[in-house]
């Protein structure tokens, strides 16, 4: 892919996840801030766009066997590749980092009574983020699988031959930016998730449960922000043209 100013932020990590690097560097957001160019997001941050543009060739050009081209997954394996990594990742993790700073407001919120913002931010988190999941189990995501496994003699059918899609990713877009500026804001108060110096084992655990939570819902809205939902509305809206002709 040619380095460009004009190219998103979100084609840039699409296309090598390793980018993010780079962008985490000079701070900014490419899962819910994707759909900027390098130029509008440069000229925003007075950033020097030759100087991220070589970072970013640097890395793209770099050998790596490893990297995944989630653009080139069918749109069911990546659905449940969000499921399984990602959404099963949520269940798990919310409890434990509930309860981690349950105990370490009990304990420390007297001294440092960020604590308490910090715990408040993040039970609003897990109260959404888990009703976010549910709405796109049951509601999105079988609408992307029906759509996958329309064959061009289906189509959709005339009657109904209006894109459904479009608006309730719109909601569950607005939904991650919520959510964004969230870890945003507990980013601040943890100083970048890092604890006081004399902190206990129990602060820094607790602080890297929250870094790594953050990392993994950054490329779980970005994997469905940036290739996931423009892909399915994309689909969508072929299969609608391919009926009413």
């Amino acid at each position: 892919m040619p380095a460009s100013q004009y190219i998103t932020i979100g084609e840039f990590v699409s296309h090598d996840f390793r980018t993010t690097s780079v962008f985490s560097k000079y701070g900014i957001d490419f899962f819910c801030g994707g759909h900027r160019t390098i130029e509008e997001v440069c000229d925003k941050k007075s950033i020097n766009h030759g100087q991220l543009l070589e970072e970013l060739t640097e890395i793209i050009l770099s050998t790596n066997t490893n990297a995944i081209d989630f653009n080139s997954w069918p749109l069911d394996l990546l659905v449940d590749y969000i499921l399984k990594k990602h959404h099963r990742y949520v269940g798990a993790k919310i409890p434990a980092i509930l309860s981690a700073l349950d105990k370490l407001c009990q304990t420390h919120s007297g001294e440092h009574p960020e604590l308490l913002e910090i715990k408040s931010l993040f039970e609003g988190c897990a109260t959404d983020l888990l009703a976010h999941l549910k709405k796109e189990e049951h509601q999105l995501f079988p609408v992307i699988a029906k759509l996958e496994k329309a064959t061009p003699a289906d189509g959709i059918p005339c009657a109904a031959a209006v894109p459904v899609i479009a608006d309730p990713i719109a909601s569950l877009r607005q939904e991650h930016n919520h959510e964004a500026v969230r870890f945003r804001k507990i980013k601040i108060l943890t100083h970048n998730y890092a604890p006081p110096a004399d902190s206990c084992n129990t602060y820094r655990i607790t602080y890297s449960m929250l870094q790594d939570f953050e990392q993994d819902l950054q490329e779980h809205i970005h994997i469905e922000n940036n290739i996931l939902f423009p892909r399915s509305i994309k689909l969508e809206q072929e299969l609608v043209k391919r009926c009413c002709n």
